[in-house]
């Protein structure tokens, strides 16, 4: 079985659309899921399945809205993607402190059109670079300061996204290789 990561967005945030990891869990072993693990509140599952990403992006969708009556975006990644987006960090340098680098993860590739558009955006002294599925950030300061938020992403290229600071990117990759 191939290893997957689960990547949810908008839970547990101030209080609203609260999903406890352990029955988010449970919930994803009654649905076949194997190895299931969590990692920090914000939704980030590991998991075994043989399913397309795709597929498993609808049933976690469908089976959350179901349990706990809101919608909530869900971008599956597996292993050796993940590994690949990591790889592929055009920010990461000896002198790239972690804590300035996010990694906003695309539900699908945006079309080219938007992708064009995008790319027109200043964001200085932030910068970004999207790479298929991928939208590398590069933050001067603080990322909740930054322009570069899942909101301006889903605006420009028209693709759901969510982000996850540097940090966690690593943690889901070791946690898959464990």
């Amino acid at each position: 079985m191939n290893k997957k990561i689960a990547i949810l967005r908008g839970i547990n945030v101030g209080g609203k659309r609260k999903i406890i990891m352990h029955d988010l869990k449970s919930m994803c072993e009654q649905l076949g899921l194997e190895d299931v693990k969590t990692y920090i509140q914000s939704g980030n599952l590991i998991f075994k399945s043989d399913k397309p990403n795709s597929q498993l992006e609808n049933i976690l969708e469908k089976a959350i809205t179901e349990k706990y009556g809101f919608d909530v975006p869900v971008i599956v990644r597996t292993e050796k993607e993940l590994d690949n987006s990591i790889n592929n960090n055009p920010f990461i340098d000896k002198d790239t402190d972690v804590k300035q680098l996010h990694l906003t993860f695309l539900k699908e590739k945006p079309d080219i059109e938007n992708f064009q558009k995008a790319l027109t955006f200043n964001a200085e002294p932030d910068k970004f670079k999207i790479d298929n599925k991928d939208a590398y950030i590069f933050c001067s300061g603080k990322y909740h300061q930054s322009k570069l938020t899942n909101i301006f992403f889903e605006k420009h290229l028209k693709v759901r996204a969510t982000t996850r600071n540097w940090k966690t990117v690593l943690k889901l990759l070791q946690l898959c290789e464990d």
